[in-house]
């Protein structure tokens, strides 16, 4: 499975929205920027997007919700570590209250994986950040070696904050 995203002015990405109706989208908005994201086995419909592919997840998109987007630059050394951490800490998410949905996304091209994770609402989502599941699945692993600057990361981890608007399609 796929996992495209684009960017746009919020008029641009609903007409997008309009004309793929049958496509599994979901149009998402803060204070700076409005995106849409695309899940698909197929091609993505948009022109340029950024790709990736969904190495776990669980849950539907909800109509209306609080997103996440935690952005996490990984070495290729630290890939496979990052990947099968994740892979082991996703019981930890699926059981959180008033997660409708995540995504654990890895690059096709670049470096960021995004941990994507869909709430019903912000104070979901604020109270499961106080959590030792939380935690545990954001403090990721180091690599060691020789060659190592024991991390795994490619630069700081950073966090995106998006609300899922009601249901805009005309």
């Amino acid at each position: 499975m796929n996992l495209y995203i684009t960017t746009g002015t919020y008029e641009f990405l609903i007409k997008i929205l309009n004309k793929y109706k049958d496509e599994q989208m979901l149009l998402m908005q803060n204070a700076q920027n409005s995106l849409i994201i695309h899940e698909t086995m197929k091609k993505s419909v948009f022109g340029s997007p950024r790709t990736y592919e969904v190495i776990n997840g669980k849950g539907n998109f909800p109509e209306e919700g609080y997103s996440v987007f935690y952005n996490i630059p990984i070495s290729d050394e630290g890939k496979p570590v990052f990947e099968y951490h994740l892979q082991n800490s996703s019981q930890l998410i699926q059981t959180a209250s008033g997660i409708c949905a995540f995504r654990f996304l890895k690059p096709k091209k670049g470096d960021t994986y995004i941990i994507l994770t869909i709430w019903e609402n912000e104070k979901d989502f604020s109270k499961w950040k106080l959590t030792d599941s939380y935690k545990t699945i954001i403090n990721t692993p180091t690599v060691s070696g020789p060659l190592s600057s024991n991390t795994i990361f490619n630069g700081s981890p950073y966090e995106s904050h998006y609300t899922i608007a009601k249901d805009e399609k005309k």
